[in-house]
């Protein structure tokens, strides 16, 4: 029995000791692990420390792959939708708005946000923009040399060649068999005493004689003295006549110059006071100006179509038309201003003695009304010279018996809306007089 018993105790110390080395060696085994593990973590290292690991770094490689092929896509998807955008902008500049709309749905589909991606820097067609503005300065360098040009190859030729030579064969005696005199007496038909200075340019088109019979100075000299008179005796800083007519501030003389004013007022109140009335009231002012320094006024509530035929010339038979004379100041501020004084003309009235037959007639106080008017002489878009600005209006009344003028001077606002030019063709129509 006690045989049995020590047997029994040895088994337990035994299996106790193989428990506690177990649990040591599994202690140890996790720290091996801990130590591998942590070292593995370090990057470019395998489990021997010496290697790199090959896993790790294809995976690695693999990612940044992918991420590259979704990059390379996300920006040729927004390639194509500005491709897509910028052509639904040149299909609507050109009037197709159906083919804009379908091509602004399709970039959208692709990028939502495109229409704030892209930076309008340059147009579609830049470079087509860029070769014409330099095909333009190139243009533009050859007119400057073309008169040159010209003279010298009509001073190369032999002394039999016309100035100008007929096209086709003519059994008719052509303008070319006409003198050098009688060609520009003709010219100075064309330009006329209305400075019709378009035609002119119009007429140098034809042939290269033309264009040197158009370039003549003594020509665009006497129109210079029209528009200015003693004031452009010198051509310092222009470098030609011509110049000086196309880059001087001067009035117009083909057309009108025309505002319309528009406002509302107040009328009348209705007898049984239930009401007020409010009118609206629209006018038209008018001024025609001629290169002899003569203008033309003209308010009325009429409109231009039934009004500017009327003032092609001076001897109009509207009553309401002021005339008057005008003339160019340039000021010290470098602004060209327009002063003229205008009236009514005057009209002899036939007296009637036998009206006045049986009493004494008393005389009525005779005057004279005069409007003293000054505008400034702007430019407006692409047109120069189009726009006139009221800068003083005032009314002069002087009476006739005493010599004494009574002054009133009308504040300029709202009401004296600018005038802008409008060309009108049948005033330059006709030739009455030549230059």
């Amino acid at each position: 029995m006690a045989e049995a018993e020590e047997d029994c105790h040895a088994d337990l110390v035994r299996t106790d000791d193989s428990e506690r080395s177990g649990e040591a060696n599994l202690q140890a085994e996790l720290q091996m692990f801990r130590a591998q593990w942590m070292f593995e973590l370090a990057p470019g290292v395998s489990s021997s420390g010496l290697e790199p690991v090959p896993c790790r770094a294809s995976s690695r490689e693999a990612g940044l792959k992918s991420v590259d092929a979704r990059g390379k896509q996300e920006i040729a998807k927004e390639e194509k939708a500005k491709e897509l955008f910028l052509k639904a902008v040149e299909e609507e500049r050109n009037g197709a708005l159906y083919e804009a709309i379908k091509f602004y749905r399709l970039a959208m589909q692709l990028v939502p946000d495109i229409e704030f991606k892209i930076t309008y820097t340059r147009s579609p067609d830049g470079d087509a923009v860029g070769k014409r503005c330099a095909e333009d300065s190139k243009e533009d360098d050859k007119m400057a040399d073309l008169l040159t040009d010209f003279q010298q190859q009509l001073t190369l030729q032999e002394s039999s060649v016309k100035l100008c030579q007929p096209e086709v064969y003519v059994s008719q005696t052509h303008i070319s068999a006409l003198p050098m005199e009688v060609l520009m007496y003709i010219f100075r038909w064309v330009v006329s005493s209305d400075l019709d200075l378009r035609s002119l340019e119009q007429l140098s088109l034809v042939c290269r004689g033309f264009y040197i019979c158009a370039r003549d100075p003594e020509i665009w000299h006497q129109v210079c003295l029209k528009i200015w008179g003693r004031s452009c005796n010198k051509l310092v800083p222009y470098a030609s006549w011509r110049d000086m007519f196309l880059e001087r501030p001067r009035v117009r003389f083909d057309g009108v110059y025309v505002s319309k004013t528009k406002y509302i007022r107040q009328g009348e109140q209705s007898l049984d006071g239930f009401y007020r009335a409010w009118h609206q009231v629209e006018y038209y002012r008018y001024l025609r100006f001629f290169p002899d320094g003569q203008v033309m006024m003209l308010t009325t509530p009429e409109d231009p179509q039934s009004i500017v035929p009327r003032l092609r010339t001076k001897n109009t038979r509207t009553d309401a038309i002021l005339l008057g004379h005008y003339r160019l100041s340039q000021e010290t501020d470098n602004q060209t201003k327009v002063f003229a004084v205008i009236m009514k003309k005057k009209e002899e009235k036939p007296v009637d003695y036998h009206k006045y037959r049986y009493f004494r007639r008393v005389p009525a106080q005779e005057t004279d009304h005069s409007f003293h008017v000054g505008l400034q002489l702007c430019s407006s878009g692409r047109q120069r010279f189009n726009k006139l600005v009221w800068i003083h209006h005032s009314c002069h009344i002087t009476c006739r018996s005493t010599g004494e003028t009574a002054v009133t001077t009308f504040d300029i606002d709202k009401m004296y809306t600018p005038l802008f030019f409008a060309r009108v063709k049948s005033f330059t129509a006709y030739s009455e007089k030549p230059l």
